[in-house]
């Protein structure tokens, strides 16, 4: 295996392409109890139009597909897989993203029969006509679900005026109308083109022997046929739609009116990965300077009561899709709307003096090694990071290069309010 090591972290990672595609990073923390390990395919929502592999013509599949997928990997003709993990003491999971269809396990014993289990469920795929509709039923009412959860309806609807002409816009569930037309073959063609091997990454981190876990690995994986590794066609959608300040209002069963503003980055194509997250890094200073908790203007909204500890902020900023959301529970969301307007209409990102940039990368640098101490966090943004062309063992390394040019530029983008819109929630009585 290949030895990286990353002297700003003291980290040493391993890694291997194996002859199918698989890519194999191993982490080991001796000083842990805990071994995490997560198994990801490159493929997600918004992945609903692409050539099967080893056909000719694009196809369009149904809304939630990727999510229904994750579903349905987990269901076998031995029996349900979670019940194997708990035999083996592992806790397992799954997860959905726009982009990302990871499957993990955490375990203290049995690392290699928990690898095992994870390998061969997620390699060995089961559907049938018979399951495959009954999971309609189980899926429709986790859709339902989240219809009832206004933090997650205000946070979908806002993306969706965002991106109205770009599947990230569209609810990862799907809709009960789009999952209705799923099947057994919509699966299947789904399954050997994102999930083979050349488009998925295996990270472990934790207390193990790495020639063991390797080796295991590798034989495991040479017991196994695949198709010959191919590129993977997907169709790019290009959304440069300004959403000009549109706002959305919905009634829910909410105790306090939820309000959240979107603010759409227009400059994602085309980008070099590590200019992307040096991007990524500098949306966040310059987030965490406008509104952070030591910020004047968090204290201003405190206190006049535009904001309580609901308040929050975050930015994605990934290729084609990139966006700034912030929210709150407020008695005075039109005020709240109004506040943010002011606060970057009038502020000059020129005014930001070179101490405080440097004050803000200490700060984020800190709470970002601090966030290294979970191997939850490690994994997950590892994989992330890397499926993106990025690596989250140079961040600090770029936090550092961060100027206050990099602000100005971010700023401009943010200030641009026909990039933004506006979702309300209120209750109904």
């Amino acid at each position: 295996m290949e030895k990286r090591y990353y002297e700003t972290l003291k980290e040493t990672v391993y890694y291997q392409k194996l002859a199918n595609g698989l890519q194999v990073y191993l982490l080991p923390k001796p000083e842990y109890n805990k071994t995490f390990a997560t198994f990801s395919t490159h493929y997600g929502s918004v992945d609903n139009q692409f050539i099967p592999l080893e056909e000719t013509e694009f196809i369009t599949v149904p809304d939630g597909v990727a999510h229904f997928l994750e579903h349905k990997m987990f269901e076998s003709p031995k029996g349900d897989v979670f019940q194997d993990f708990a035999k083996y003491g592992a806790s397992a999971n799954a997860f959905t993203s726009h982009d990302v269809t990871t499957y993990l396990f955490s375990c203290t014993n049995n690392l290699i029969e928990n690898l095992e289990l994870l390998l061969d469920f997620v390699q060995e795929p089961y559907f049938t006509p018979e399951n495959v509709e009954k999971e309609k039923g189980i899926i429709g009412q986790e859709i339902n679900m989240y219809e009832d959860n206004a933090d997650w309806r205000i946070y979908q609807q806002t993306l969706a005026q965002l991106y109205p002409e770009h599947p990230v816009g569209i609810d990862i569930a799907g809709t009960i109308e789009t999952i209705s037309g799923i099947t057994d073959e919509t699966l299947y063609r789904c399954y050997h083109t994102f999930y083979h091997p050349n488009n998925m990454l295996l990270f472990v981190i934790g207390n193990f022997d790495i020639e063991a876990v390797s080796h295991f690995i590798q034989h495991n994986q040479q017991q196994k046929t695949f198709a010959e590794p191919q590129q993977i066609e997907r169709f790019e959608v290009q959304d440069k739609t300004q959403p000009l300040g549109k706002k959305l209002a919905l009634t829910m069963d909410v105790s306090m009116p939820k309000v959240m503003i979107g603010i759409k980055n227009q400059d994602v194509d085309g980008i070099h990965p590590r200019q992307q997250l040096k991007n990524e890094l500098a949306y966040d200073f310059m987030l965490d300077f406008l509104f952070g908790s030591s910020s004047k203007n968090y204290d201003q909204l405190l206190a006049s009561g535009v904001i309580n500890d609901s308040f929050g902020y975050s930015q994605t900023n990934d290729p084609g899709v990139g966006y700034t959301l912030m929210s709150t529970d407020t008695e005075q969301p039109e005020a709240f709307m109004e506040a943010i307007q002011k606060i970057v209409t009038t502020f000059d990102p020129t005014s930001i003096e070179a101490p405080t940039v440097e004050r803000f990368k200490r700060k984020n640098m800190g709470q970002f090694i601090r966030s290294l101490n979970s191997v939850e966090f490690i994994a997950n943004q590892f994989t992330r990071y890397a499926f993106n062309g990025m690596n989250i063992f140079e961040v600090i390394e770029i936090m550092d290069e961060i100027t206050k040019e990099d602000l100005v530029q971010a700023f401009d983008n943010f200030k641009n309010q026909d990039n933004w819109a506006y979702t309300l929630i209120t209750s109904a009585e």
